[in-house]
């Protein structure tokens, strides 16, 4: 495969990373956030998990991820720590501390959703996470929990503006190697298409 650092998309790929992956939705309240595991930018997330909760758009929150190298405590302690310091109220954060990646993130979570709220019971979800993962979190989701409405919110601490990603060398092999990911992770059965 092409060396990522060198890797200059032409205007084509680049209008279809744009349209296509780097996508947002339209938000409206929704029955849960879920947050998903980082070490990248988490002040950035929890403030704008802050900015929802504030907003009424969500009653419930799911951080997941576990323990990663060099760190004692999971990404779901640092992150819900960051949430709790913001104002979101402790126990209004369900937790998950196992997942490695973003599969895990789902798998892992649905039981814990499912044990604290009922599955049934949950009808909206806004995924929360990096720009450059954009909608693979959604795709994750859709795969498997697809009864549930999908809405995208994503931060980063880039200065260049999203739609100017390509011209940032660290966020272009970022976002090149989120993008990269999306048909072989399709084939792979990792995620399901979305938007439909």
């Amino acid at each position: 495969m092409e060396d990522r650092r060198n890797r200059l998309p032409d205007e084509a790929e680049i209008a279809e990373i744009n349209a296509r992956h780097l996508i947002s939705t339209p938000i409206k309240p929704a029955d849960l956030l879920f947050m998903f595991g980082t070490r990248e930018d988490v002040a950035r997330r929890a403030e704008e998990a802050c900015r929802l909760w504030r907003g009424g758009y969500f009653r419930w929150s799911i951080v997941s991820g576990g323990v990663t190298p060099g760190s004692k405590l999971s990404e779901c302690e640092i992150i819900k720590s960051a949430m709790v310091a913001q104002g979101i109220p402790p126990e209004r954060i369900l937790e998950e501390h196992r997942a490695t990646n973003t599969g895990e993130n789902v798998v892992f979570s649905l039981p814990v959703i499912d044990a604290v709220l009922g599955l049934k019971n949950i009808r909206s979800v806004i995924c929360l996470g990096n720009t450059w993962t954009a909608r693979r979190y959604p795709m994750t989701l859709q795969r498997y929990w697809p009864e549930v409405e999908k809405m995208l919110v994503t931060v980063d601490g880039f200065d260049t503006p999203r739609a100017l990603w390509h011209t940032d060398p660290d966020f272009r092999i970022r976002v090149l190697a989120e993008w990269d990911k999306i048909e072989p992770y399709k084939a792979k059965g990792f995620i399901a298409e979305w938007p439909i």
